[in-house]
């Protein structure tokens, strides 16, 4: 929803909606489309780059940390981004490339060194766990917000932030692990603040953003929260080094390049 025009899929998946402060139309404040539109606006940099920290916290209270780093070129529902793990050594050079399209779902591979193979990742595989995280392969990747239909179900404040809360269902319901998500949307700078995912009727995941600070004109979500309703597990991801507009190239986000270490 790119999972927007970019929502992020869970809109992670970049994991991070970012906005700039910009004039807003004023149909926009009772529009859902255009809320969605707007904020995924505020989002368009050219590339992004941080390194991430995840605490995967388990049904039983035992926690395990992991350590990616993610580089994004483009935007819009055309981008291209590369999530690799740096530790632990059992996953270190694990990676992850997709490719997002305006019009369908992303194309993916995933590149596993231990046994130096790669392999495209299945639609019908993407409600899987992305690498023991409780992020699914489809919370990875980005979609065209036309690729959505979108009500306004009204008006809830989240941590003390005034937000619109809108319904996006994806028109073609194959496409998608979720028959819908509901976004909790910031008024004051256009940033998401929750997204929960339902298979059918019943709530799958729900992510929570938090610690927003401003990163080269970018409100951006420092660390965001992942549950999995229904595995009673959860991943906090924390990020640093966040950096937008850097030189990144095409040449980076192949399978090619995915193999190097």
């Amino acid at each position: 929803m790119k999972h927007t025009h970019r929502i992020q899929h869970l809109f992670t998946a970049a994991l991070v909606l970012a906005a700039t402060l910009r004039p807003v139309p004023a149909r926009a404040a009772d529009d859902p489309r255009q809320i969605v539109e707007e904020s995924d606006r505020r989002s368009n940099a050219k590339s992004q780059r941080y390194e991430g920290i995840l605490e995967v916290v388990d049904s039983n209270g035992k926690t395990t940390e992991k350590r990616w780093a993610f580089m994004r070129l483009g935007s819009h529902g055309t981008s291209k981004t590369i999530i690799r793990f740096t530790t632990p050594a059992d996953v270190k050079g694990v990676a992850l490339l997709v490719v997002s399209h305006p019009d369908r779902a992303s194309d993916q591979w995933m590149w596993t060194p231990a046994i130096e193979r790669d392999r495209r990742i299945a639609l019908q595989d993407r409600s899987t766990r992305f690498f023991g995280t409780d992020f699914s392969f489809e919370d990875l990747e980005e979609r065209d917000v036309n690729q959505y239909d979108y009500s306004l179900v009204g008006d809830e404040a989240v941590d003390g932030a005034a937000c619109w809360k809108i319904q996006a269902s994806p028109k073609q319901a194959k496409s998608s692990q979720y028959s819908r998500s509901v976004l909790w949307i910031r008024k004051d700078h256009y940033t998401m603040a929750r997204i929960e995912s339902y298979v059918k009727d019943t709530l799958a995941r729900r992510l929570e953003y938090s610690d927003v600070r401003e990163v080269d004109g970018f409100w951006t979500a420092h660390r965001l929260s992942m549950s999995d309703v229904r595995r009673k597990s959860l991943t906090r991801l924390t990020l640093s080094k966040v950096t937008y507009n850097v030189p990144l190239t095409e040449d980076a986000f192949t399978v090619q390049a995915l193999r190097r270490q």
